[in-house]
């Protein structure tokens, strides 16, 4: 029991951080744009997050805790906001190819990242890990010791704050683009953006908010990474990169719905840790060609889904119609 304990808990917390990263990935989509910079937007806001985190910890003998919540929350969202920002200005102004400008985004972003964080291992005395203890307490502290419910707290009460939060805000997102006026135009932009601006819609406005604000959603999922996670830990070996394309899959697994994000994420991180508990639960070691294969559920899963997703060809399934696709108003 404690070894499924500890993998429920293990997947809660992995799949959290590439459902943030999903879910401002499923957002930039639903405007028409294929961002493949979501990589380099969770290493922006890790990075911002952290380093903000650890700058403030080391500046004063008595941090404050809102003060070690809120401003690296701060710090990843507009950090990543403003990596969408100039994402919408390449691809939605300038026209710039979409996959292109996210790969070249991807690069940027952890470049910056590597590059602040080999600064910040430097200043802290160790050449390749840096430690935000205190920010990383603030973010990881629970409910489980209050409440004392034995195997049930330990299953849903032991998560930080962000995990719940994600739980929300994919609900949010669903409720929005599926029932209010400013969703619907989001997804008829995304659609036919033809068809929306000579309806009066502001295609422009809703492409910059959608991406600006995706990105920054994706930051959050980098900055739980760091300080939940890696407890508040930051290495130089780039781990974070991996997740975005973990986020990237998980997009279409969930057919760009915020709800299938939920158990689709928890899904692909129960599958992915499923090497490192199958051989406890079971009571048998497993050889290494064996672990390789296990590691590669997953992506076989993503790919099982996409083939039954492309032979039923229902609408719903489907990613938006102009996806990756330039708008130019005057061809309309």
């Amino acid at each position: 029991m404690t070894t499924l304990i500890a993998w429920i808990n293990s997947a809660v917390v992995y799949g959290t951080v590439i459902m943030y990263a999903a879910l401002g990935e499923i957002m930039t989509e639903k405007s028409g744009h294929l961002n493949l910079g979501v990589p380099g937007l969770m290493f922006l806001g890790g990075f911002a997050g952290f380093g903000s985190a650890y700058l403030y910890e080391n500046s004063t003998d008595s941090p404050s805790t809102a003060i070690m919540i809120l401003l690296p929350l701060l710090s990843a969202f507009i950090a990543s906001c403003l990596g969408g920002l100039l994402y919408s200005f390449l691809t939605v102004t300038l026209h710039a190819n979409q996959n292109v400008t996210g790969l070249a985004l991807t690069s940027f972003g952890v470049g910056v990242g590597t590059f602040g964080g080999v600064y910040l291992c430097k200043i802290s005395g160790n050449s390749s890990y840096a430690v935000a203890s205190q920010s990383s307490a603030a973010f990881t502290a629970n409910l489980n010791s209050a409440f004392g419910l034995g195997n049930v707290g330990q299953i849903f009460l032991s998560y930080g704050f962000l995990a719940y939060t994600a739980i929300i805000l994919a609900v949010v997102l669903h409720f929005i683009l599926s029932k209010t006026r400013v969703g619907l135009n989001l997804r008829a932009v995304g659609e036919n953006p033809g068809t929306a601006d000579a309806a009066g819609i502001n295609v422009t406005l809703y492409k910059y908010v959608a991406t600006t604000l995706g990105g920054g959603i994706c930051g959050i999922g980098g900055l739980y990474y760091v300080l939940e996670y890696c407890l508040g830990g930051w290495s130089t070996n780039n781990s974070i990169e991996s997740l975005g394309w973990l986020a990237v899959a998980l997009v279409i697994f969930s057919t760009w719905k915020p709800l299938n994000a939920i158990w689709g994420s928890y899904l692909f991180a129960c599958l992915f840790w499923l090497y490192n508990y199958l051989p406890t639960i079971i009571g048998v070691n497993i050889t290494a060609p064996i672990t390789d294969l296990l590691q590669m559920i997953p992506y076989l899963v993503t790919i099982i889904v996409l083939i039954v997703a492309s032979t039923r060809r229902k609408k719903e399934n489907q990613g938006p119609a102009s996806l990756g696709r330039s708008y130019f108003r005057e061809e309309r």
